[in-house]
């Protein structure tokens, strides 16, 4: 290499140029040469492909023909002897020392002199083949640039190219110092450009990092306000911000945002008023849009790595950008006459007329907290302006009348293919109207932001608070331009209504913004001004009535669908009607929804939108309607009765209109049909969300359209589609709120819902998708409930949560038990259900199920669910035999099947079939009976809890309950009762009795029970069915006793009398021979509630034959009064005269005489519509994290008051908590059975959030007991709920003879 040859220095060259391209990218990115030095010099350390590259191989070559033999002679001679350096540690030091010698030697130091030589040579002759290459560009660059010269400025704008696409010499800082004093303003002009032209060229990092930027940088900065020179400083500029670190690109920002300021202050630009155009492709205006564009891009991508630099380059850019912005506010003045001063934020908002720049600076913490520090202490007057220009705009649009030119034609119209150059006055107020408002709508959410306010402007009085704000863009969304359905510009996200509806759902979605901006009384005022008026049968100072109405409720709803602002309309008179008269805001959206419905407004009954309007306006009752307390307000109205009116009328309407026939013109009846459609679909959905709440599902089947409704929600559940916009969950919620009643699942069986929850479980059971082709194995369930099988499970415990509706699907429906199943068949409704899943009785059922263990512990943990309400296991053992089925199943199951020596086997279905029959065979509270666990033990002994194949049960399952106090020396009856002729004051009687009672209760509960218990129940009764005050249903009276020994029970009643007897024994409260007392009082019973029954008349099956179930109460009577028929049956008649009966005693009040017919029929009972309805109220207000967790389940606090109430909590409290239910209910007034069950929800609030997170809510609330729960405990809380809402509750409850009207 020493002879070097010409074709040796040409494949050198070539190589070397193909190493430098591969790593182009690396060096190219590096800030400065000595970075650059840096990147080469560590190359085999970070690029994995360096050994690859044919410079390298060549020189891995070149060492080893010039070296090679010299490191073999000095490795032969190293190694020469034992050869003790050839292998472990030695390996090193021998490396280390043929490296040494080879290095000494002469060859090595001659063949570095012939490489360096040999390099040097290649290097020159590159860099003056690519010197020649560059000059050759800039001469092709400069002829384009004369040939383009007078093309539009977008098609060469200086930051139109990527600076990645561009490749980069490396430059002496002795070039750098000679471009600065060539870039003096003083130069040549084309001695400048061709400065410039060589600046472009150049690694913009060695540029920004020379010492002469400082004089390059006020030169750069002079040349931008040269026609000739500026584009060429901003393709420098852009090159440089695409390509360099923040602290190099901040000094190139702040410079340009000064030129951009200068050029203003010297230019004095102004734009024509009015419809006047004004052409951006004057030079003088084109060159100041091209800088501003260029600093809207670095604005926007800027926030992308900010952060990464400390705060005050950060700070540097924001404040130099605002001073830009707000200097003319404070310094520039508006030309004299019809012109107004042309001002950098004019510009801007054409370039970025939503602000992104400013939401994004917003976005992050970190730029946001300068960005308000800087607003607040130093450019407020950019706000100022920014709120100026809105409130003009405001102002504009109140003050047209008949002008030819509308304010808000000023919007920029679309063009698709041309892009516009010429903007009028108008249109550049507009845009800077519009960019107002985005900057001022992201300041609002945020605390900072709004302590801005109030802000003083000019021509005002006083300071525009942030009330003011929301109320001038409730004004301009008032200003629509064209209704809705005319043409697209509604959408249009430039259009003013829009843009300010954008603001207003920016603060309704954030709670602290929408208490400080909209909670206001001026707020909402404004906002129903047009509804007042109208409703005062004067003229809204609308353009579009409809469209206006329309936006106003769409703002209503979402503030309706909060806590705080459903309050707001609810429960504040903040609304000045005629004559000074104040109401509440939700007395007049409903007056004014039911006027819409009844086309009582002229002005819009005409109107093609008044159905929109009109459902616009009934979806804001909907948010507070579907909401306990907002059913409360709105009840009185009957907004119920006048959409179902208006959906028979539609309905009836739609199948009217005649089909199209060909050759005729379809367009109208076609629209028309569809419109209806529409509008039939919306009175359909509103009806539906009273569905909500328990007294709304009593009002929604008063209309007659609960199957239409329900229909209706499962095509909507099909298709998985959301409920409304406002609503956070689906339609689980609602789907448990109808489930739980015997018309709604009925109407739910009737739509093909439950029969698709059957197909679906059967589905994921059974079917399971074997046939598709599998990525991953499905992993083998571990619990005996799998996973994939959990949604299916709970939808189904919320189906059969309430006896009636189980009553409703199971009633008198057999089993198939069919001798042979096809594998293809598959169920279809409940009973199918249970047939193949719970009742597997018989080799062909258990063949017939492809995963008969997992499908089969489905069933069996479904019927221990579904056994937990009583009546509906009562009703599965007298048509199913479950009892005997499961003893079978048992029994079955042993170890020699033919030998009474086998052992029962232990497997998942023997356990869990072990765990359903002692729960349902035993009744007892948490301390009276103990129920076996599902999973097994570690030890010898995995399940220490007996099994068993028939009845009795083993007595370790029985627990001692406590003992009953039957007569208390610490308390007599007369310290409670003090009931004298003489006392002629009756209520003050109660009151002292009641006093009495809560110290008792608070101090020593447990001396309340056995005989001082009757004794108080009984006295109490009989003194209330005597006052003419508290007697509320009419005195009943005992009938022969042949005719009541001639009485038939059902199965059902039987074996409730069974069911109380065992658990009356276990108690020690019955003897034997009970069994003749007991049967004798339901007979009494149930003759004389036949006499207060109406005739049925419904479909229903619960409303056939009586009352569904069995008689709780009268049993729990029965129990306290210890087995004394005619006491029993002294208290039950006397409690029937009394309003309490109609809430704690199910069977007194089904189907009653005292209800109105549609209500008796109706099948929904009053402890549900009104008991369960206010307990859900008062959760929401009391214990909203319990309310919360029921609402993310899917379940509802109803189902389960329904479930306890019904039952009079047998299986969830002790005997003595019960006694304690029923006292508190008789003496301290009906209205404690809601404050009683809202005390067991907070009781239960860290199991129910802890159960929710887990998705066993529903399983908890069933199958366990109320652990630790104690009336006496929380007497003073219900107490402090009955001074807060006994004048709603009780008084709603004393209506419970009509409770819809």
């Amino acid at each position: 290499m020493s002879q070097l040859l010409a074709e040796d220095e040409a494949e050198l060259q070539s190589l070397l140029k193909q190493f430098l391209r591969s790593i182009n990218d690396r060096i190219s990115g590096a800030p400065s040469t000595e970075c650059a030095e840096e990147i080469l010099l560590h190359l085999e350390e970070t690029d994995k492909n360096f050994h690859n590259y044919e410079f390298v191989k060549y020189l891995r070559q070149y060492l080893e023909s010039t070296l090679g033999t010299v490191v073999e002679e000095e490795t032969k001679n190293l190694t020469r002897g034992d050869g003790q350096h050839a292998v472990g540690s030695g390996h090193d030091t021998l490396i280390h020392a043929v490296t040494q010698s080879t290095r000494d030697s002469a060859e090595y130091q001659q063949m570095m002199q012939t490489l360096k030589n040999t390099m040097i040579i290649v290097v020159e002759s590159l860099v003056n083949k690519f010197e020649e290459d560059q000059m050759r560009k800039e001469e092709m660059h400069r002829e384009k640039q004369h040939s383009q010269a007078n093309s539009q400025y977008t098609d060469n704008c200086s930051d139109s190219d990527s600076s990645f696409n561009q490749s980069y010499g490396f430059i002496r800082q002795e070039q750098l110092q000679a471009l600065a004093e060539q870039l003096d303003s003083s130069r040549p002009k084309e001695v400048r450009w061709e400065a410039l032209q060589a600046l472009c060229c150049a690694n913009p990092s060695d540029v920004l990092s020379c010492e002469s930027w400082g004089s390059l940088r006020r030169n750069l900065s002079a040349a931008l306000t040269d026609p000739d020179l500026s584009d060429n400083v901003l393709q420098f500029f852009a090159k440089s911000f695409s390509s360099s670190p923040l602290n190099l690109t901040r000094e190139i920002y702040t410079s340009l945002a000064k030129s951009v300021e200068s050029s203003f202050v010297s230019q004095k630009l102004s734009f024509p008023t009015g419809s006047a155009a004004i052409d951006i492709n004057r030079p003088e205006i084109s060159r100041l849009l091209k800088q501003i564009r260029l600093m809207n891009d670095f604005q926007k991508e800027v926030t992308n790595f900010w952060i990464r630099h400390p705060e005050k380059y950060m700070e540097e850019v924001i404040e130099s950008t605002l001073y830009l912005l707000s200097f003319h506010y404070e310094h520039g003045s508006a030309s004299a006459g019809t012109e107004k001063a042309l001002e950098p934020i004019h510009l801007l908002a054409l370039l970025d007329i939503k602000a992104t720049w400013f939401k994004k600076w917003m976005h992050g913490c970190y730029s946001r907290t300068v960005v308000l520090r800087l607003l607040e202490r130093k450019h407020k007057s950019l706000i100022v302006a920014a709120l100026q220009q809105c409130i003009h705009y405001s102002e504009s649009c109140e003050h047209f009348t008949n002008e030819t030119t509308d304010p808000q034609s000023a919007e920029p119209q679309s063009t698709d293919s041309v892009q516009r150059s010429v903007y009028t006055g108008n249109e550049l107020e507009y845009a800077f109207f519009v960019h107002s408002l985005c900057v001022l709508g992201k300041l609002l959410i945020y605390t900072n932001g709004r302590k801005l306010f109030p802000i003083r402007v000019r021509k005002r009085k006083d300071p525009v608070s942030l009330t003011d704000l929301v109320v001038i863009l409730i004004k301009i969304m008032y200003q629509h331009p064209k209704p809705p359905h005319s043409d697209s510009s509604y959408t249009d996200s430039l259009s003013p209504s829009c843009l300010a509806m954008e603001v207003l759902w920016m603060l309704c979605e954030r709670t602290e913004c929408a208490a400080e901006c909209l909670y206001q009384t001026p707020v909402i005022e404004t906002l129903l001004a047009p509804v007042i008026a109208l409703l005062d049968g004067q003229q809204a100072k609308l353009k579009s009535p409809a469209a206006a109405l329309t936006l106003i409720a769409d703002v209503l709803a979402r503030i309706a669908n909060t806590d705080r602002g459903l309050s707001l309309f609810l429960y504040e008179k903040n609304l000045v009607l005629a004559h000074s008269e104040r109401t509440f805001p939700a007395h007049v959206i409903v007056q004014f929804t039911l006027r819409l419905l009844e086309k009582e407004l002229s002005s819009l009954s005409e109107s093609d939108g008044s159905l929109t309007s009109c459902g616009a306006f009934i979806f804001v009752c909907r948010q507070m309607y579907n909401t306990c307390e907002g059913l409360q307000v709105l009840r009185p109205y009957g907004l119920h009765k006048a959409v179902a009116a208006a959906w028979k009328k539609t309905s009836s309407l739609s199948e009217r209109v005649s089909t199209p026939v060909p050759g005729a013109t379809a367009g109208t009846s076609t629209r028309e049909l569809q419109n209806m459609l529409i509008w039939e679909e919306t009175l359909l959905d509103s009806l539906l969300n009273f569905a909500a709440t328990p007294k709304g599902l009593l009002l929604l089947q008063q209309t007659g359209a609960i199957n239409e409704c329900v229909s209706y929600m499962f095509s909507r559940f099909t298709k998985k589609l959301q409920v409304s916009r406002c609503e956070k969950f689906g339609y689980g919620v609602m789907v448990t709120q109808v489930a739980a009643t015997a018309p709604g699942v009925a109407a739910l069986h009737k739509s093909g819902f439950v029969q698709a929850l059957v197909v679906e479980l059967w589905s994921v059971l059974e079917c399971g998708s074997e046939d598709v082709g599998v990525v991953r194995p499905k992993p083998t369930p571990m619990d005996p409930l799998d996973r994939s099988c959990l949604k299916s499970f709970l939808s189904f415990v919320n189906l059969l949560s309430s006896s009636q509706s189980v009553w409703e699907l199971l009633g008198g429906q057999p089993l198939a038990n069919k001798s042979e199943y096809t594998l293809r068949e598959m169920p279809t409704s409940v009973p199918d259900l249970i047939d193949r899943l719970i009742a597997v009785n018989s080799d062909a059922k258990i063949h017939s199920l492809f995963h008969y263990e997992q499908s089969h512990t489905f069933g069996l943990r479904l019927l221990s669910v579904v056994c937990c309400n009583l009546d509906s296991f009562l009703l599965l053992e007298s048509q199913y035999n479950i009892c005997s089925l499961l003893l079978k199943s048992q029994r079955e199951n042993v170890t020699e099947l033919d030998s009474d020596d086998g052992e029962l086997i232990i497997d998942n279905l023997s356990v869990e079939r072990n765990h359903v029959l002692v729960r349902v065979s035993l009744v007892g509270g948490p301390s009276e009976r103990k129920l076996p666990p599902r999973a097994l033990q570690e030890g010898e002994e995995p399940y220490p809890w007996p099994m068993f194949s028939s009845y009795p049960l083993p007595h370790c399952y029985t627990l001692d309950s406590p003992k009953i106090l039957h007569n208390s020396q610490d308390l007599e009856i007369s310290t409670f009762l003090p009931l004298s002729k003489d006392l002629k004051n009756e209520e003050c009687c109660m009151e002292s009795c009641r006093r009495q009672y809560c110290k008792a209760m608070t101090s020593k509960p447990n001396i309340l029970t056995g005989k001082v218990l009757a004794d108080l129940l009984e006295k109490v009764a009989a003194h209330l069915s005597n006052s003419p005050t508290e007697c509320f249903f009419a005195s009943a009276q005992c009938k022969a006793e042949e005719k009541v020994k001639s009485a038939v029970l059902s199965s059902v009643e039987q074996l409730g009398i069974n069911t109380c007897l065992r658990y009356g024994s276990s108690l020690k409260l019955l003897t034997e021979d009970a069994v003749d007392d007991l049967t004798l009082l339901l007979k009494h019973v149930k003759i004389f509630l036949s006499t207060q029954r109406v005739k049925p008349a419904s479909q229903l099956t619960t409303q056939r034959g009586g009352y569904p179930g069995h008689d709780w109460l009268a049993s729990t009577v029965f129990l306290i009064m210890a087995g004394d028929m005619n006491r029993s049956l002294g208290f039950l008649l006397n409690l029937s005269s009394q309003l309490t009966s109609a809430f704690i005693w199910p069977a007194r009040i089904h189907a009653s005489v005292h209800f109105p017919v549609e209500v008796a029929e109706s099948g929904i009972p009053p402890v549900y519509w009104c008991t369960a309805h206010y307990v859900e109220m008062l959760l929401k207000a009391e214990v909203p994290l319990v309310h919360s967790a029921f609402r993310m389940s899917g379940f509802t606090p109803s189902q389960m008051c329904l479930h306890w109430l019904t039952q009079c909590f047998w299986n969830y409290l002790d005997w003595t908590e019960i006694c304690h239910y029923l006292s508190t209910c008789v003496v301290m007034g009906p209205d404690y059975q809601v404050y009683l069950c809202v005390s067991i929800f907070k009781h239960l609030q860290p199991d129910i959030l802890q159960r929710t997170q887990s998705q066993e809510l529903q399983v908890f609330l069933k199958e366990d007991p109320i652990q630790g729960f104690k009336v006496g405990d929380y007497l003073v809380f219900m107490e402090e709920l009955e001074r807060g809402y006994r004048h709603i509750v009780l008084t709603d409850m004393k209506t419970v003879s009509n409770p819809v009207e």
